[in-house]
C-alpha cells in the first residue's frame, strides 16, 4: 500500500488544524488554552465574554492574573498535580471582576498533551454561576482570618514599611512579599495598598487600638 508523501500528510494536518481552530472558537463552552504556568496562548469568545473582551485581548495574560481562586484546597490539589504530571480535571472555585461587578464560577483545569511539548498544555473550561445569593467572600475570607505568614506581613504594610523592609522582616523576597499582598488585594476586592490596609482595618482583620499595627485576637484586639 502507498504512504501518503509527507506533503499530503502536511496538507491534511492542516486542514485538521483548521477544523479544531473553528470548533473551538464556535463552542457555546468557555474554553481557553495556556501553558503549564498559566500564560494564556488562546482563548474562545465564550471565554472572553466572561470579561465583555475580544479573545486577543485575553492572550498573554496570566490566569492568576484576571481568575481569583476562593478555595486554596482546591488549588494546593491542582498544583500538586501539575508537579507531579498527574492527568485528570481539576476544579478550582473562582471570582473575577468584569466590569466593575464581581463575578463567581468555576473553572476545570486539565493537562492535555503535545508530541512537540515536553510540559503539557492546559485546557481550561469555565462556568459561571448564575441566580441564587451567595454569602459575601470577603466576609468570609475575613472570619477565616489571616495566614501565618499574611499575618506577618499586613501589619507591616499597614506600619508603612517598604516591599523590601517587609521582606528582610519575614524572611522572603520582594516579589513574595508583593504576591502576598496581591493575592490579599483579590481576595478583598480592592486597588492597592492602601484600600486593603483600609479595608483590613473595617473586617476587624487588624487591632485599631494599637500601634505598631498588629493583627487582632479572634475575639477582639489582640492582647500585649
Amino acid at each position: 500500500m502507498t504512504q501518503p508523501s509527507p506533503h499530503v500528510l502536511s496538507e491534511a494536518a492542516a486542514a485538521w488544524r483548521s477544523r479544531f481552530v473553528s470548533l473551538f472558537d464556535r463552542a457555546p463552552v468557555a474554553l481557553a488554552i495556556s501553558d503549564a504556568y498559566g500564560l494564556i496562548l488562546g482563548a474562545n469568545p465564550a471565554f472572553a465574554s466572561a470579561w465583555q473582551l475580544q479573545p486577543g485581548k485575553l492572550e498573554g495574560r496570566r490566569l492568576l492574573d484576571i481568575l481569583t481562586p476562593t478555595n486554596e484546597r482546591q488549588l494546593r490539589r491542582l498544583d500538586e498535580a501539575l508537579r507531579s504530571r498527574r492527568r485528570s480535571r481539576y476544579p478550582v472555585e473562582v471570582s473575577w471582576r468584569a466590569r466593575g461587578t464581581t463575578r463567581h464560577g468555576r473553572v476545570t483545569v486539565e493537562p492535555v498533551s503535545d508530541p512537540e511539548d515536553d510540559v503539557p498544555r492546559l485546557l481550561v473550561s469555565l462556568t459561571e454561576e448564575t441566580g441564587g445569593a451567595r454569602p459575601d467572600p470577603v466576609r468570609k475570607d475575613a472570619a477565616n482570618g489571616l495566614s501565618a505568614q499574611e499575618a506577618r506581613i499586613l501589619p507591616l504594610a499597614a506600619a508603612g514599611a517598604s516591599g523590601s523592609a517587609i521582606a528582610r522582616k519575614v524572611g522572603l523576597t520582594v516579589d513574595g512579599v508583593n504576591y502576598h499582598l496581591t493575592r490579599l488585594c483579590r481576595r478583598f476586592d480592592v486597588p492597592n495598598r492602601p484600600a486593603l490596609i483600609a479595608r483590613a482595618y473595617v473586617l476587624g482583620l487588624l487591632d485599631p487600638t494599637a500601634w505598631p499595627p498588629r493583627t487582632a485576637a479572634p475575639d477582639g484586639p489582640e492582647q500585649p
